[in-house]
């Protein structure tokens, strides 16, 4: 039998986990999927927005994976942490361990003022909004009017779709109910979405920037003058000699182009959202100890791809700004990391040590390869890593490991959640929603969690 570990419960770690399942080539093969928390699911439970109802759907197919006889969920368990396993530990516990752990840190914009109270990274906000135990729910107040998000990829359009929604529209969605009396609370009306490029880079799905079109009681703003600063702008199709522009990007573009003759949303608006190009943050402003804006540095394109200052400035007021502009993998303890790619060095999957590959140690997902791609990517992704592992069974077989290994885990003192424990929290979210007059509601606190799994303290 081969044992394997797969740590993390998110879309890669379950792709994973149904790889080695699926595979023939060693037909005998048990797979624990660890994750600290003790919930399953990773980002599409704490990364995507309430209201994208059809991507929260995934957890269905998730869920069948997790379902499997030969598949164990163990949440609850901090690989690495202070009280978890270490890797040594579990590479004595198990032939193989996949390492699926994504990457979950924030990038720094790297300016001035970055660290003023209202300046927050967008990672935050989504966990707040996604009732991650790690966020406290009194973490965000929504008292100032103007926002900035700063970063034009999805994330910083989910945040600024539900800073722009009404509490009324999300009532219907699992976030939780401090929350959801924030957002029904917020004076914020006015939010900008800032990119330092053009239109043509930027990373948003065309899905996702139509819905910002689309949200009642708000209406949607685009400055035709930045639009026609980039040379996609008037040849969405590609230039002369150009090579043709990416199908998303044509379409963005074709939705812009919309907006910049006519925006769209409620003429007599409650809110605003405004999507701006081509400057650059340079400064976070300052007034009475908080943040009060943001000041941006004009840029052009420079003909290579990149863009260059042009030495003029303007100051957008907000009082609360929030970046979005990437993830980034971090260390886990007892594990190589590349600290300039935010990665563990791999090779097809296989971790390196100094280069050379690791017997029975694997990587999967973002910590793989980085903030790239699409949920589905991790398939492919996670295909890659299994048949490195499998083809190295024979060596990794040959060794020795625990017949028992969450039994060694619970000697060693914890207290793993398995999947009755995370039914139990579900059957608990379903009977809060319902006495909340609304549908299933997220719990949001570690004891909260752990006290509906019967998994004691945290």
């Amino acid at each position: 039998m081969l044992r394997v570990a797969v740590v993390g419960s998110g879309p890669s770690g379950i792709y994973t986990a149904q790889a080695l399942v699926q595979q023939s080539l060693v037909p005998d093969v048990r797979v624990h999927v660890l994750d600290r928390l003790p919930a399953p699911y990773g980002l599409v439970r704490y990364g995507v927005a309430p209201d994208h109802e059809k991507i929260k759907s995934l957890q269905s197919s998730l869920r069948a994976v997790l379902e499997d006889e030969r598949i164990t969920f163990v949440g609850h368990v901090e690989v690495g942490g202070e009280r978890g396993p270490s890797p040594d530990r579990l590479k004595e516990l198990y032939h193989a361990v996949v390492y699926c752990v994504g990457a979950s840190a924030d990038r720094p914009l790297g300016v001035p003022g970055e660290s003023l109270p209202g300046s927050l990274s967008a990672t935050d906000f989504v966990s707040w909004y996604s009732a991650h135990p790690d966020a406290a729910v009194d973490a965000f107040t929504l008292r100032a009017r103007a926002a900035v998000v700063l970063g034009v990829g999805n994330v910083a359009v989910d945040v600024a779709r539900i800073l722009a929604r009404g509490a009324a529209e999300l009532r219907s969605t699992d976030v939780p109910r401090a929350v959801l009396d924030a957002l029904g609370a917020s004076l914020v009306r006015d939010v900008h979405i800032v990119g330092r490029r053009g239109p043509s880079q930027a990373r948003f799905t065309t899905k996702e920037l139509r819905e910002l079109g689309a949200l009642p009681g708000a209406r949607t703003f685009v400055d035709g003058a930045e639009l026609a600063l980039d040379p996609a702008w008037a040849a969405p199709a590609g230039g002369a000699g150009a090579p043709p522009l990416p199908a998303v990007v044509r379409r963005n573009l074709e939705v812009l182009r919309g907006w910049a003759a006519s925006p769209p949303g409620v003429p007599d608006r409650e809110r605003s959202v405004r999507l701006r190009f081509f400057l650059r943050p340079v400064e976070l402003l300052e007034r009475a100890g908080r943040v009060a804006g943001v000041r941006f540095a004009r840029t052009a394109p420079d003909g290579t791809g990149g863009v260059r200052d042009t030495g003029v400035y303007e100051d957008i007021e907000a009082g609360l700004v929030l970046r979005a502009v990437g993830y980034r993998g971090t260390p886990l303890p007892g594990l190589p990391f590349d600290a300039v790619r935010g990665t563990v060095p791999h090779l097809g999957g296989r971790v390196l040590r100094n280069g050379v590959s690791s017997p029975g140690e694997y990587v999967a997902g973002w910590i793989k390869r980085g903030p790239t791609g699409v949920i589905g990517s991790n398939r492919s992704c996670a295909k890659e890593t299994v048949a490195s592992l499998v083809e190295d069974a024979p060596l990794l077989t040959a060794r020795d490991v625990s017949a028992d290994p969450l039994g060694a885990l619970r000697a060693a003192g914890l207290r793993p959640v398995e999947w009755d424990g995370w039914l139990s929290i579900e059957r608990a979210e379903a009977a809060l929603g319902h006495s909340l007059g609304r549908g299933r509601v997220k719990i949001a606190d570690w004891s909260g969690l752990l006290d509906a799994a019967g998994g004691g303290s945290r």
